[in-house]
């Protein structure tokens, strides 16, 4: 069996953002691998043999816009992977990089992508519990500008100030709603989302500082242990962990497979969710996995 054909990326045009590092970079590199023509796109430098690569900053609509004036007129597969860490000050930044751009870069991209072809989101396990903001999520989701959308985040700094989690919320609520719209099931354009569990990157030391309180980064570190790793005495995941089954995602393997919220986290937000359907308090999952957590 010949695994390039199999994955379908043999000469196909594959954009991806990201590239510079972490799981994109893994995904990247596979990528090439596997024979595709990679258009790669992160605010950092790029040091992968890729057939152009882009330094632009992904929360710039000027910046976007003239990445995609310059991008193939074809694209086979999407790839949006850049994301930064939620600290608190930097809300609307947050919900710029890790959810709107991408619905930005997606919806201008739309009529490039070809037939069969599939757009995937590195969202995160952080989004868990998006059905609760989902009625937001989806007005935010159809407005039809740039500028209405911030004009949106601006009335609403109740809803942004969870930063990452609402925007992590936003994007699995797209791919949600979005799955068999018109525009993406009339010329089966499949689209989905994995969501990372615990992972060393290089934004590692970012997510534990903004996960503390104080935004000491070795507090942070341990309070991440006991969210993702002290109830299953488990390990952090590695870039590839994330990156690889990415890439089988958008390949021709899962050619039938659309709307999905993967979790990659070795089983954690199924364990919460089990826990939540057996308690007889009602209580909420949220609630479910902080007594895990501190068990």
């Amino acid at each position: 069996m010949d695994l390039k054909k199999l994955f379908g990326y043999e000469g196909k045009t594959v954009v991806i953002t990201g590239s510079a590092s972490g799981m994109s970079k893994a995904a990247t590199e596979l990528l090439l691998e596997l024979g595709a023509e990679v258009y790669a796109i992160d605010i950092n430098p790029i040091d992968l043999p890729v057939k152009k690569a882009y330094q632009a900053d992904l929360s710039n609509k000027e910046e976007i816009d003239k990445v995609i004036a310059d991008l193939p007129d074809k694209i086979d597969a999407l790839f949006l992977c850049h994301g930064i860490a939620g600290f608190k000050g930097k809300e609307l930044l947050v919900q710029k990089v890790n959810f709107y751009s991408q619905k930005y870069m997606t919806e201008k991209l739309l009529d490039r992508i070809t037939d069969h072809g599939s757009v995937t989101y590195i969202a995160s396990v952080g989004g868990f519990g998006w059905q609760q903001v989902y009625p937001k999520a989806v007005e935010l989701i159809n407005l039809k500008t740039w500028d209405e959308a911030m004009k949106w985040y601006e009335e609403h700094p109740k809803e942004i100030e969870s930063s990452y989690v609402f925007a992590k919320q936003c994007l699995l609520s797209y791919v949600t709603y979005k799955c068999m719209s018109k525009e993406f099931i009339n010329r089966r354009i499949r689209i989905n989302a994995i969501n990372p569990g615990d992972t060393t990157t290089g934004l590692t030391d970012d997510f534990n500082k903004s996960t503390s309180p104080t935004g000491n980064a070795d507090e942070g570190a341990k309070m991440i242990e006991n969210i993702f790793l002290k109830s299953w005495n488990g390990y952090a995941a590695e870039p590839k962990d994330m990156g690889y089954p990415m890439v089988v995602i958008g390949s021709d393997i899962f050619s039938y497979m659309s709307g999905q919220l993967i979790y990659i986290d070795y089983g954690l937000t199924s364990s919460w969710t089990s826990m939540a359907l057996l308690n007889s308090n009602n209580k909420t999952i949220e609630e479910i996995s902080h007594e895990s957590n501190n068990n």
